[in-house]
Protein backbone atom coordinates (compact mmCIF):
# COMPACT_ATOMS: atom_id res chain seq x y z
CA UNK A 1 0.00 0.00 0.00
CA UNK A 2 2.88 2.56 0.31
CA UNK A 3 4.28 1.55 -2.52
CA UNK A 4 0.58 2.64 -4.38
CA UNK A 5 0.80 5.42 -2.15
CA UNK A 6 4.18 6.59 -3.54
CA UNK A 7 3.11 5.81 -7.31
CA UNK A 8 0.14 8.02 -7.03
CA UNK A 9 2.13 10.72 -6.09
CA UNK A 10 2.60 11.16 -9.78
CA UNK A 11 -0.83 12.87 -10.19
CA UNK A 12 -0.84 15.18 -7.38
CA UNK A 13 0.28 18.91 -8.54
CA UNK A 14 0.55 22.02 -6.45
CA UNK A 15 -2.54 24.36 -7.26
CA UNK A 16 -0.42 27.29 -8.20
CA UNK A 17 1.07 25.36 -11.16
CA UNK A 18 0.45 26.37 -14.69
CA UNK A 19 2.94 23.94 -16.48
CA UNK A 20 1.57 21.68 -19.27
CA UNK A 21 3.92 18.38 -19.54
CA UNK A 22 4.56 15.85 -21.53
CA UNK A 23 5.62 12.64 -19.77
CA UNK A 24 6.52 9.17 -20.65
CA UNK A 25 7.12 5.99 -18.90
CA UNK A 26 8.81 3.52 -19.83
CA UNK A 27 9.23 0.08 -17.63
CA UNK A 28 10.67 -3.14 -19.14
CA UNK A 29 10.33 -6.52 -16.40
CA UNK A 30 12.36 -9.84 -16.32
CA UNK A 31 11.00 -12.82 -14.10
CA UNK A 32 7.76 -11.42 -13.96
CA UNK A 33 4.57 -13.39 -14.96
CA UNK A 34 1.81 -12.81 -17.29
CA UNK A 35 3.24 -9.12 -17.66
CA UNK A 36 4.47 -7.61 -20.74
CA UNK A 37 8.12 -7.44 -20.78
CA UNK A 38 7.94 -3.73 -22.50
CA UNK A 39 5.11 -0.95 -21.16
CA UNK A 40 5.44 2.75 -22.71
CA UNK A 41 2.67 5.38 -21.80
CA UNK A 42 2.56 9.34 -22.91
CA UNK A 43 0.38 11.77 -20.78
CA UNK A 44 -0.47 15.56 -21.71
CA UNK A 45 -1.18 16.88 -18.21
CA UNK A 46 -1.99 14.11 -16.92
CA UNK A 47 -4.38 12.94 -19.44
CA UNK A 48 -3.09 9.66 -20.98
CA UNK A 49 -3.02 9.90 -24.43
CA UNK A 50 -0.79 7.02 -25.68
CA UNK A 51 0.22 3.21 -25.29
CA UNK A 52 2.67 0.78 -26.25
CA UNK A 53 3.39 -2.83 -24.93
CA UNK A 54 5.45 -5.43 -26.15
CA UNK A 55 2.17 -7.83 -26.46
CA UNK A 56 0.28 -5.65 -28.73
CA UNK A 57 3.80 -4.62 -30.49
CA UNK A 58 1.62 -1.44 -31.57
CA UNK A 59 1.93 2.26 -30.90
CA UNK A 60 -1.58 3.26 -30.35
CA UNK A 61 -3.40 6.36 -29.33
CA UNK A 62 -6.01 6.80 -26.32
CA UNK A 63 -7.41 10.14 -27.05
CA UNK A 64 -9.28 10.85 -29.92
CA UNK A 65 -7.55 14.20 -30.30
CA UNK A 66 -4.28 12.36 -31.17
CA UNK A 67 -5.40 11.49 -34.00
CA UNK A 68 -4.93 14.57 -35.21
CA UNK A 69 -1.33 14.26 -35.63
CA UNK A 70 -1.85 11.64 -38.50
CA UNK A 71 -3.30 15.00 -40.60
CA UNK A 72 0.27 16.19 -40.52
CA UNK A 73 2.27 12.80 -40.56
CA UNK A 74 0.30 10.15 -41.57
CA UNK A 75 3.16 7.81 -40.80
CA UNK A 76 3.16 8.67 -37.55
CA UNK A 77 2.24 5.81 -35.52
CA UNK A 78 3.53 3.42 -37.80
CA UNK A 79 7.02 5.39 -37.02
CA UNK A 80 6.42 5.27 -33.36
CA UNK A 81 5.88 1.05 -33.40
CA UNK A 82 8.91 0.95 -34.96
CA UNK A 83 10.94 3.17 -32.72
CA UNK A 84 9.29 1.73 -29.24
CA UNK A 85 10.31 -2.01 -30.91
CA UNK A 86 13.84 -1.49 -30.85
CA UNK A 87 13.79 0.53 -27.64
CA UNK A 88 12.19 -2.49 -26.20
CA UNK A 89 15.12 -4.83 -27.18
CA UNK A 90 16.95 -2.03 -26.15
CA UNK A 91 15.68 -2.26 -22.53
CA UNK A 92 15.80 -6.16 -22.74
CA UNK A 93 19.54 -5.31 -23.17
CA UNK A 94 19.81 -3.38 -20.69
CA UNK A 95 18.27 -5.30 -18.31
CA UNK A 96 20.83 -8.34 -18.75
CA UNK A 97 23.58 -6.22 -18.99
CA UNK A 98 22.73 -4.75 -14.90
CA UNK A 99 22.05 -8.18 -13.93
CA UNK A 100 25.83 -8.59 -14.41
CA UNK A 101 26.71 -5.30 -12.90
CA UNK A 102 24.84 -6.42 -9.98
CA UNK A 103 25.48 -9.92 -9.97
CA UNK A 104 22.20 -11.40 -9.99
CA UNK A 105 20.61 -14.45 -11.74
CA UNK A 106 17.13 -14.77 -11.66
CA UNK A 107 14.41 -13.51 -9.91
CA UNK A 108 12.20 -10.11 -10.98
CA UNK A 109 13.76 -6.94 -12.25
CA UNK A 110 12.36 -4.23 -13.33
CA UNK A 111 14.27 -1.24 -15.70
CA UNK A 112 11.89 2.25 -15.68
CA UNK A 113 12.65 5.40 -17.72
CA UNK A 114 10.78 8.68 -17.34
CA UNK A 115 11.63 11.52 -19.47
CA UNK A 116 10.24 14.38 -21.35
CA UNK A 117 9.37 18.00 -20.64
CA UNK A 118 7.40 20.60 -18.81
CA UNK A 119 6.27 23.99 -20.47
CA UNK A 120 4.64 27.44 -18.81
CA UNK A 121 2.59 28.80 -21.33
CA UNK A 122 2.14 32.32 -18.83
CA UNK A 123 6.42 32.24 -18.46
CA UNK A 124 7.75 30.38 -21.58
CA UNK A 125 9.89 28.46 -19.04
CA UNK A 126 10.67 25.01 -19.99
CA UNK A 127 12.30 22.16 -18.33
CA UNK A 128 13.85 18.91 -19.28
CA UNK A 129 14.53 15.35 -17.22
CA UNK A 130 15.23 12.14 -18.39
CA UNK A 131 16.43 9.57 -15.60
CA UNK A 132 16.40 5.97 -15.19
CA UNK A 133 15.63 3.66 -12.47
CA UNK A 134 16.85 -0.35 -11.49
CA UNK A 135 14.79 -2.24 -8.97
CA UNK A 136 13.18 0.48 -7.15
CA UNK A 137 16.78 2.69 -6.86
CA UNK A 138 18.18 5.52 -9.02
CA UNK A 139 20.18 4.38 -11.18
CA UNK A 140 21.26 7.28 -13.59
CA UNK A 141 19.80 10.86 -14.74
CA UNK A 142 20.51 13.68 -16.91
CA UNK A 143 20.69 17.51 -15.78
CA UNK A 144 20.36 19.85 -18.55
CA UNK A 145 21.65 22.84 -16.77
CA UNK A 146 25.24 21.05 -16.84
CA UNK A 147 24.75 18.87 -19.72
CA UNK A 148 25.86 15.81 -17.65
CA UNK A 149 24.90 12.42 -16.57
CA UNK A 150 24.92 11.49 -12.50
CA UNK A 151 25.27 7.86 -11.27
CA UNK A 152 23.43 7.56 -8.68
CA UNK A 153 24.56 3.72 -8.22
CA UNK A 154 28.42 2.80 -8.42
CA UNK A 155 27.28 0.24 -10.87
CA UNK A 156 26.65 3.38 -13.28
CA UNK A 157 29.81 5.03 -13.40
CA UNK A 158 31.13 2.93 -16.44
CA UNK A 159 27.86 4.42 -18.20
CA UNK A 160 28.08 8.30 -16.89
CA UNK A 161 31.91 8.51 -17.98
CA UNK A 162 30.83 7.23 -21.59
CA UNK A 163 28.00 9.74 -22.14
CA UNK A 164 29.40 12.52 -20.37
CA UNK A 165 32.26 12.22 -23.26
CA UNK A 166 30.00 12.43 -26.03
CA UNK A 167 29.55 16.04 -26.40
CA UNK A 168 27.41 15.44 -29.74
CA UNK A 169 25.15 13.55 -28.09
CA UNK A 170 24.92 15.95 -24.99
CA UNK A 171 24.37 18.94 -27.59
CA UNK A 172 21.72 17.01 -29.01
CA UNK A 173 20.03 16.33 -25.41
CA UNK A 174 20.38 20.22 -24.93
CA UNK A 175 18.31 21.05 -27.91
CA UNK A 176 15.90 18.35 -28.00
CA UNK A 177 14.53 19.76 -24.04
CA UNK A 178 14.80 23.04 -25.12
CA UNK A 179 13.40 23.19 -28.00
CA UNK A 180 11.92 19.69 -29.89
CA UNK A 181 10.09 18.26 -26.72
CA UNK A 182 8.59 21.84 -25.86
CA UNK A 183 7.52 22.23 -29.36
CA UNK A 184 5.56 18.85 -29.54
CA UNK A 185 4.01 19.50 -26.32
CA UNK A 186 2.59 23.05 -27.23
CA UNK A 187 1.27 20.82 -30.71
CA UNK A 188 -0.38 18.14 -28.45
CA UNK A 189 -1.92 20.63 -26.04
CA UNK A 190 -3.18 22.38 -28.88
CA UNK A 191 -4.56 18.94 -30.58
CA UNK A 192 -6.39 18.20 -27.28
CA UNK A 193 -6.74 22.12 -25.89
CA UNK A 194 -10.74 21.48 -25.78
CA UNK A 195 -10.39 18.72 -23.19
CA UNK A 196 -6.72 19.92 -21.42
CA UNK A 197 -8.00 23.37 -20.79
CA UNK A 198 -11.42 22.96 -19.41
CA UNK A 199 -12.57 23.14 -16.08
CA UNK A 200 -14.87 20.94 -14.33
CA UNK A 201 -15.81 21.45 -10.64
CA UNK A 202 -16.32 18.30 -8.24
CA UNK A 203 -19.11 17.17 -6.16
CA UNK A 204 -17.82 16.82 -3.00
CA UNK A 205 -18.70 14.49 -0.22
CA UNK A 206 -17.96 14.19 3.86
CA UNK A 207 -17.91 10.39 4.61
CA UNK A 208 -16.81 8.25 7.54
CA UNK A 209 -16.37 4.20 8.10
CA UNK A 210 -17.30 4.32 11.88
CA UNK A 211 -17.97 6.61 14.45
CA UNK A 212 -13.90 6.54 15.54
CA UNK A 213 -12.59 6.67 11.93
CA UNK A 214 -11.67 9.86 10.50
CA UNK A 215 -14.22 12.16 8.76
CA UNK A 216 -12.85 12.28 4.78
CA UNK A 217 -13.50 15.45 2.65
CA UNK A 218 -14.09 13.68 -0.64
CA UNK A 219 -13.70 15.45 -3.82
CA UNK A 220 -14.70 13.68 -7.62
CA UNK A 221 -15.19 14.57 -10.98
CA UNK A 222 -13.05 17.58 -11.31
CA UNK A 223 -10.44 18.46 -13.97
CA UNK A 224 -7.94 19.35 -14.53
CA UNK A 225 -5.74 18.21 -11.54
CA UNK A 226 -4.23 21.29 -9.93
CA UNK A 227 -6.09 21.28 -7.43
CA UNK A 228 -5.80 21.78 -3.04
CA UNK A 229 -7.92 20.04 -0.66
CA UNK A 230 -7.85 20.72 2.94
CA UNK A 231 -9.74 21.13 6.17
CA UNK A 232 -9.66 24.49 8.15
CA UNK A 233 -10.99 25.67 11.36
CA UNK A 234 -12.44 28.86 11.94
CA UNK A 235 -11.16 30.46 9.03
CA UNK A 236 -7.41 29.01 9.73
CA UNK A 237 -5.88 25.81 7.91
CA UNK A 238 -5.57 23.04 10.10
CA UNK A 239 -2.67 20.33 9.43
CA UNK A 240 -2.40 18.69 12.64
CA UNK A 241 -4.52 15.49 12.55
CA UNK A 242 -5.09 15.79 8.63
CA UNK A 243 -3.48 13.31 6.34
CA UNK A 244 -4.15 14.17 2.77
CA UNK A 245 -5.06 12.01 0.40
CA UNK A 246 -3.65 10.93 -3.72
CA UNK A 247 -5.37 11.90 -6.59
CA UNK A 248 -7.01 9.03 -8.38
CA UNK A 249 -8.27 8.99 -12.26
CA UNK A 250 -11.97 8.37 -12.82
CA UNK A 251 -12.90 6.44 -15.73
CA UNK A 252 -14.08 9.67 -17.74
CA UNK A 253 -10.78 11.65 -17.83
CA UNK A 254 -11.29 13.44 -14.34
CA UNK A 255 -9.93 12.85 -11.03
CA UNK A 256 -10.70 12.28 -7.57
CA UNK A 257 -9.01 13.39 -4.04
CA UNK A 258 -9.74 12.96 -0.44
CA UNK A 259 -8.62 14.98 2.93
CA UNK A 260 -8.57 12.97 6.29
CA UNK A 261 -9.38 14.72 9.40
CA UNK A 262 -9.36 13.09 12.52
CA UNK A 263 -11.29 14.49 15.48
CA UNK A 264 -10.95 11.88 18.02
CA UNK A 265 -9.89 14.86 20.73
CA UNK A 266 -12.18 17.02 19.59
CA UNK A 267 -14.81 17.86 21.39
CA UNK A 268 -18.30 17.49 19.31
CA UNK A 269 -19.89 20.98 20.15
CA UNK A 270 -16.67 22.26 18.01
CA UNK A 271 -17.05 20.16 15.08
CA UNK A 272 -18.74 22.96 13.72
CA UNK A 273 -16.02 25.03 13.52
CA UNK A 274 -14.09 22.69 10.78
CA UNK A 275 -15.09 23.01 7.08
CA UNK A 276 -13.69 21.60 3.93
CA UNK A 277 -12.10 23.49 0.92
CA UNK A 278 -11.59 22.71 -2.34
CA UNK A 279 -9.62 24.91 -4.56
CA UNK A 280 -9.04 24.40 -8.51
CA UNK A 281 -6.11 25.88 -10.16
CA UNK A 282 -7.65 29.63 -11.91
CA UNK A 283 -10.87 29.38 -10.32
CA UNK A 284 -11.77 32.47 -8.32
CA UNK A 285 -13.90 30.66 -5.56
CA UNK A 286 -13.46 27.69 -3.60
CA UNK A 287 -15.94 25.40 -3.05
CA UNK A 288 -16.29 24.91 0.63
CA UNK A 289 -18.03 22.29 2.66
CA UNK A 290 -18.83 22.77 6.33
CA UNK A 291 -18.32 19.48 8.86
CA UNK A 292 -22.19 19.25 9.90
CA UNK A 293 -23.31 15.37 11.48
CA UNK A 294 -25.98 15.33 8.88
CA UNK A 295 -24.08 15.38 5.83
CA UNK A 296 -21.40 12.95 6.82
CA UNK A 297 -21.86 9.60 4.69
CA UNK A 298 -21.26 6.20 6.42
CA UNK A 299 -21.55 2.50 6.57
CA UNK A 300 -24.54 3.10 8.71
CA UNK A 301 -26.05 5.89 6.32
CA UNK A 302 -26.41 9.68 6.20
CA UNK A 303 -25.45 10.84 9.62
CA UNK A 304 -24.86 7.77 11.44
CA UNK A 305 -28.80 6.75 11.45
CA UNK A 306 -30.26 3.64 10.13
CA UNK A 307 -28.97 2.16 6.61
CA UNK A 308 -31.70 2.79 4.28
CA UNK A 309 -28.55 2.75 1.61
CA UNK A 310 -29.68 6.55 0.74
CA UNK A 311 -26.47 7.92 2.79
CA UNK A 312 -24.16 4.92 2.42
CA UNK A 313 -20.19 5.06 2.04
CA UNK A 314 -19.53 5.45 -1.48
CA UNK A 315 -16.75 2.87 -2.21
CA UNK A 316 -17.95 2.15 -5.97
CA UNK A 317 -16.72 5.55 -7.58
CA UNK A 318 -13.73 4.75 -5.62
CA UNK A 319 -12.92 0.93 -6.89
CA UNK A 320 -13.81 2.57 -10.04
CA UNK A 321 -11.25 4.71 -10.25
CA UNK A 322 -8.43 2.33 -8.78
CA UNK A 323 -10.03 -0.49 -11.80
CA UNK A 324 -9.33 2.95 -13.69
CA UNK A 325 -5.75 3.40 -13.01
CA UNK A 326 -4.94 -0.24 -12.85
CA UNK A 327 -2.59 -0.83 -15.70
CA UNK A 328 -0.93 2.78 -14.74
CA UNK A 329 -0.32 1.11 -11.16
CA UNK A 330 1.03 -2.27 -12.33
CA UNK A 331 3.35 -0.09 -14.83
CA UNK A 332 4.75 1.80 -12.08
CA UNK A 333 4.72 -0.16 -9.02
CA UNK A 334 6.61 -3.19 -10.24
CA UNK A 335 9.89 -1.13 -10.25
CA UNK A 336 9.51 0.76 -7.23
CA UNK A 337 9.11 3.90 -8.46
CA UNK A 338 11.04 5.99 -5.87
CA UNK A 339 11.49 8.82 -8.05
CA UNK A 340 8.15 9.65 -9.33
CA UNK A 341 8.25 12.05 -6.22
CA UNK A 342 9.83 14.48 -7.95
CA UNK A 343 6.64 16.64 -9.19
CA UNK A 344 8.94 19.20 -10.66
CA UNK A 345 10.51 17.33 -13.72
CA UNK A 346 9.05 16.40 -17.08
CA UNK A 347 9.34 14.48 -20.04
CA UNK A 348 9.54 13.53 -23.78
CA UNK A 349 7.40 12.39 -27.04
CA UNK A 350 8.51 8.83 -27.63
CA UNK A 351 10.71 8.19 -31.23
CA UNK A 352 12.39 11.41 -31.08
CA UNK A 353 14.61 10.16 -28.42
CA UNK A 354 16.60 6.66 -27.97
CA UNK A 355 17.15 4.34 -24.94
CA UNK A 356 21.04 4.86 -23.59
CA UNK A 357 22.62 1.55 -23.53
CA UNK A 358 23.89 0.67 -20.69
CA UNK A 359 27.74 -0.56 -21.52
Amino acid sequence: MKLCVVVLLLLIHSAAAVNHTLRYFYTASSGVPKFPEFVSVGFVDDVEMFHYDSNTQRAEPKQDWMNKVTAEDPQYWERETQVLLDEQQGFKDNIETLKQRFNQTGGVHILQRMYGCEWDDETGEVKGYDQYGYDGDDFISFVLQSLSWVAAKQQAFITKMKLDKDKAQLAYWKNFYTQLCPDWLKKFVSYGQSTLKRTVFPSVSLLQKSPSSPVTCHASGFYPNRIMLFWRRDGEEVHEGVEPGVSLPNHDGTFQRSVHLNLSSVPPADWEKYECVFKISGAQKPTVTKLERERIRTNRGRGGGGGDGEGEFPVGPVIRAVLGAAVLILVLVLGGVYFWKRLNQGFEPAGMQHVIFIR
